[in-house]
């Protein structure tokens, strides 16, 4: 290989092995030791391996089989596991903790806290380090999305207007609250789908999809429920809100969409105090 891809994942090949572990072909950076530990049963000299390569306390190149919860170019919601004199060291998944220095921290980061971090390579030291300080490595060029397209979301952080959520692991955007239907806290990590793209680049998300795709699903998990309650549902579009959000985590306006459409399909009836799902012919 050519190059090491460090806080990334790497093919590289078998090439020696010794008592404690096996050494793989890191190219131009030489040998990588992948302890014996992370070796996988039957491994041989040739065999090629995926490994993430990060730096062991010394700051030699080192591999792993494990699979961190971030690697470089990530963000992540970490636990600190201790604080020291330079900063904090946060549980990324693996022996060693990453660091995350005082300058790169918005506030004082407490043991057993939580924290949004962006993982990169300091320019400096070349050691993989993270950053409380997201806003700075979001993707500066505007968001190429579409009304209604589905994408991977991270909770970063409560506003007064709803939530701060971090897009595909490039662009922030705000859930609104009357938008949420559920509880969600930061470090969460669910679907989203785009409301719209501001001419200035702001990105308004949503928790739940639009339009048909959003009645097809609903009308899908109420299907569910009938076929494993008996055919039977008694929440109708007269039951309250919070009702039929707690059983379906639905707003009442996507149940009765959900409702309607089962009803013009004929597989339910429509009873004063509940939903029947019809015998098949």
């Amino acid at each position: 290989m050519d190059s090491v891809r460090l806080g990334d994942y790497n093919r590289m090949t078998v090439v020696k092995s010794v008592d404690f572990g096996m050494y793989l072909d890191g190219g131009d950076e030489g040998e990588v030791l992948l302890p014996a530990r992370y070796v996988p049963e039957g491994c041989k000299e040739g065999d090629e391996l995926e490994v993430f390569v990060y730096l062991d306390n010394e700051e030699r190149l080192i591999a792993t089989t494990q699979h961190p919860l971030a690697k470089v170019g990530d963000f992540a919601c970490l636990e600190v596991s201790w604080v020291n004199e330079y900063g904090a060291f946060l549980n990324w998944g693996l022996m060693k903790d990453l660091f995350c220095p005082f300058r790169e921290q918005k506030m004082k980061m407490e043991k057993g806290k939580s924290y949004i971090v962006h993982v990169h390579l300091d320019n400096d030291s070349y050691r993989i380090v993270a950053s409380a300080k997201v806003e700075h490595y979001f993707d500066m060029s505007f968001p190429p999305y579409s009304h209604g397209e589905e994408v991977d979301l991270l909770v970063w952080q409560k506003t007064d207007l709803g939530f701060k959520v971090i897009i595909d692991n490039m662009f922030p955007g705000l859930v609104y609250r009357n938008q949420i239907f559920k509880d969600i806290h930061t470090g969460d990590r669910m679907k989203g789908y785009i409301d719209i793209v501001r001419e200035d680049g702001k990105i308004d998300v949503m928790l739940q999809p639009t339009g048909w795709r959003m009645t097809k699903e609903s009308g899908d998990v109420l299907l569910e429920y009938l076929n494993t309650h008996g055919g039977v549902c008694h929440l109708t579009d007269k039951s309250p809100a919070e009702d039929i959000y707690a059983q379906f985590n639905i707003s009442k306006k996507n149940y009765k969409k959900a409702v309607g459409d089962l009803y013009k399909r004929r597989i339910i009836t429509i009873e004063d105090d509940c939903i029947r799902l019809n015998k098949k012919p």
